[in-house]
């Protein structure tokens, strides 16, 4: 069987090590392996390159994917689908295997249904993919954070100043959840729980009060539980939801004027996407890229790869797309005793 494989959406550490273990796995059961450069932007222009043993070497450790990525949503796909088909024809493709998040997957799906041979691997650096416990690429992102975290203590310590840090999480808390609890911060703030700014400016008095100095990790999407914060300081997304932009920056700023000591905000940003994978997702993405192989071979079409506990199972691609794994909000709260 041919196989085309590509990487859609946001890179994330992780994704080398699928192709490496996938590639692998498909040559020796017999299978040829072709990669589709750019996600479905590529597979609409007809970027076809080949995907051997050879350009899979000494890949494992690298951060980003070898066959470049970019967001197209579902629409898109849909829009293109009849070019889409005709270039997997066009280069005798028998399958392919989609690895992405919500928006790639969702494309993956609606080829699916064209009666086209699929198979899907989970990947967002936020973990909030439905349909698997945990996706590669996040346990690189909370290393990176906490480290950002680490550091920021002393600097802050040592000038008596808030550090306000703001970390990935458009939809979901799970990053600053999980980087703020490791690094020690002393509040941490997501999308799921809209924030008491008053509860947040006590945090920081309390710090003070027992001459430390705070750090807050505040995730890219969190809001003030105040409507008219909302409407004063907010705008809204494509999808008619509103909140602040550069939320860290304007928390930065309202928390220096209201408590009167000096405050710093620090955007990791695109830094936790970059870089060395860690063992963890290194591990993670080979056995997805592995068990899509096995998925391949068993005929499971429209089936994503999927870690629960500490297996590797199948769940139907519209698992993942169905919605979005948030943070629970009793997960929240059994950490909250620990912030001020």
């Amino acid at each position: 069987m041919h196989i085309a494989v590509l990487t859609g959406g946001g890179d994330c550490p992780g994704l080398n090590a699928v192709l490496r273990g996938f590639v692998r796995k498909a040559t020796r059961n017999g299978h040829s392996v072709c990669g589709i450069r750019d996600g479905w932007k590529g597979a609409i222009a007809g970027n076809v390159v080949e995907l051997g043993v050879e350009q899979v070497r000494g890949i494992v450790q690298r951060g980003g994917t070898i066959l470049g990525s970019a967001g197209v949503s579902p629409e898109v796909v849909q829009n293109n689908c009849d070019r889409i088909l005709a270039v997997l024809a066009e280069n005798n493709v028998d399958a392919l295997v989609v690895i992405g998040g919500e928006g790639t997957l969702g494309g993956a799906q609606i080829l699916y249904e064209t009666g086209f041979k699929v198979v899907g691997v989970p990947k967002t650096i936020d973990n909030d993919l439905s349909g698997t416990d945990f996706t590669f690429g996040f346990d690189t992102a909370v290393n990176v954070a906490m480290e950002a975290i680490d550091r920021l203590h002393t600097t802050a310590e040592s000038h008596h100043r808030t550090l306000v840090v703001e970390v990935m999480g458009r939809n979901s808390g799970w990053i600053a959840l999980h980087a703020g609890v490791a690094g020690g911060a002393n509040g941490i703030l997501i999308p799921e729980r809209p924030f008491d700014l008053a509860e947040v400016h006590g945090w920081v008095q309390s710090r003070f009060a027992t001459s430390y100095a705070p750090v807050i990790v505040v995730a890219e999407r969190a809001v003030p539980a105040d409507p008219d914060l909302l409407e004063q300081y907010g705008t809204h997304d494509e999808f008619g939801s509103r909140y602040i932009p550069n939320i860290g920056q304007w928390l930065t700023a309202v928390l220096q004027e209201q408590t009167g000591h000096d405050a710093r905000n620090t955007v990791l940003g695109h830094v936790q996407r970059g870089g060395t994978p860690t063992a963890f997702d290194r591990e993670l993405a080979t056995r997805f890229g592995l068990a899509a192989v096995d998925v391949i071979d068993d005929g499971a079409w429209g089936q994503m790869v999927a870690l629960r506990s500490t297996q590797i199972v199948r769940v139907p691609i519209t698992d993942a797309v169905g919605a979005l794994k948030t943070v629970p909000l009793e997960r929240y709260d059994e950490v909250s005793l620990l912030f001020g």
